[in-house]
């Protein structure tokens, strides 16, 4: 993985920094497809077993299996060994209830990825290519919009994998958990990507002593993780700026000693959210958007004219122009209803988890009603953004 990804990153830097020519230096080669996550899924079976978690496997099909269980191969969720390679040394029969439930993640996941996230990109890849020309309030909304597309592109991609990986009987963990429904950005990222998160959270921070260290430590162990975490997705400048970024924002959490402050679902057994709540929410959410312009950005000198750019806000009517065209319009209806769906089903695996709806013909009125807005609404696909790493 590492001369895969990083070696024309390293030698670029640093003939830069020394004034050398790079020519006949660098690999130029294509970067296998889901390299990353079936490097760190490899490592987590090397490393349980040297810690004596799981003993080390004589059967070759079911480790190659856990290495490349199609479903989550390219994007995730990053499985480990202790949880999913036991369920390919057992004897599995379908469960029909199981695959139903899997059919319906499935079915919700396409919608976040073809409705959602495939029609927000259409416009985010317009205004991010022509930003220079666009109103400070325009590359907000664009913003905002890839904030949705990247939630709709990946958590859709973990919903059909892991509601695939059930029609086979398998259980893969939980990728997403509604995570631009925190309150604090320490809850979002124990709400977002949960598989990474705990990875480097398991073999690398805990291993550096957690947060049974000093608070200098413990701020070492915080920066290092993120910015692992951010060069982990790809070799740019961004990507660490980006972790880097995320870092930052933990540190007054990390200091106060609140990072674990919010564990529970937000608005637990009510309806609404009360006002602190919604203001936490609605901070943590731009908070991300902001980390979410350094992560789209082919550089950082984009990063740093955009956030120029963004920062003149000047009239709306631009942006309000734009963004209100006819074809917009089911856009922003549809990051409505997967707003809506996932806080009234905040509390449930997926957002089609429907035992509330008793009559069946009513249920298969839903499922019906999102096909139906699948096949309208798949004018533009666009490769998963995770494919990348």
């Amino acid at each position: 993985m590492a001369v895969f990804k990083y070696y024309d990153f390293f030698v670029t830097e640093f003939a830069q920094l020394f004034h050398i020519s790079t020519e006949g230096l660098l690999l130029k080669v294509i970067l296998p497809v889901g390299i990353s996550f079936y490097t760190f899924q490899a490592l987590s079976y090397s490393i349980d077993v040297y810690r004596g978690k799981i003993e080390p496997t004589k059967d070759v099909v079911a480790f190659f299996a856990f290495i490349s269980f199609f479903p989550q191969l390219v994007a995730g969720p990053i499985e480990r060994a202790t949880n999913l390679l036991p369920q390919f040394l057992k004897k599995r029969e379908f469960d029909y209830d199981t695959a139903v439930d899997g059919m319906r993640q499935i079915l919700w996941g396409l919608f976040k990825k073809i409705v959602v996230a495939d029609n927000c990109a259409v416009y985010v890849d317009q205004v991010f290519s022509t930003y220079t020309e666009q109103t400070g309030s325009t590359l907000l909304l664009a913003a905002i919009f890839f904030t949705f597309q990247i939630y709709g592109d990946f958590s859709g991609y973990s919903d059909i994998a892991i509601g695939t990986a059930k029609l086979f009987g398998i259980k893969l963990m939980r990728n997403f958990n509604v995570p631009y429904f925190s309150r604090d950005i320490a809850e979002f990222w124990r709400r977002w990507h949960i598989s990474l998160t705990t990875w480097f959270r398991d073999y690398v921070y805990i291993p550096l002593g957690g947060s049974r260290v000093s608070k200098a430590k413990v701020v070492r162990n915080t920066f290092i993780i993120f910015l692992l975490s951010g060069f982990w997705h790809g070799a740019n400048w961004t990507f660490i700026a980006w972790g880097a970024y995320h870092a930052i924002l933990f540190l007054p959490l990390i200091l106060t000693g609140k990072n674990r402050k919010y564990t529970n679902q937000v608005a637990e057994g009510r309806i609404l959210p009360t006002f602190k709540e919604a203001g936490q929410m609605l901070l943590t959410f731009f908070l991300a958007v902001f980390g979410w312009i350094i992560f789209r950005a082919p550089g950082m000198p984009t990063v740093l004219h955009y956030l120029q750019g963004m920062c003149q806000l000047g009239t709306l009517r631009a942006s309000y122009r734009f963004f209100t065209l006819p074809e917009m319009w089911p856009t922003n209806l549809f990051i409505v209803v997967i707003l809506v769906v996932e806080w009234l089903q905040r509390g449930k695996e997926h957002g089609l988890v429907l035992s509330f709806i008793k009559n069946a013909y009513l249920r298969w009125m839903v499922y019906l009603a999102l096909l139906s807005i699948i096949y309208l609404f798949a004018n533009q696909v666009t490769n998963f953004i995770y494919f990348q790493f």
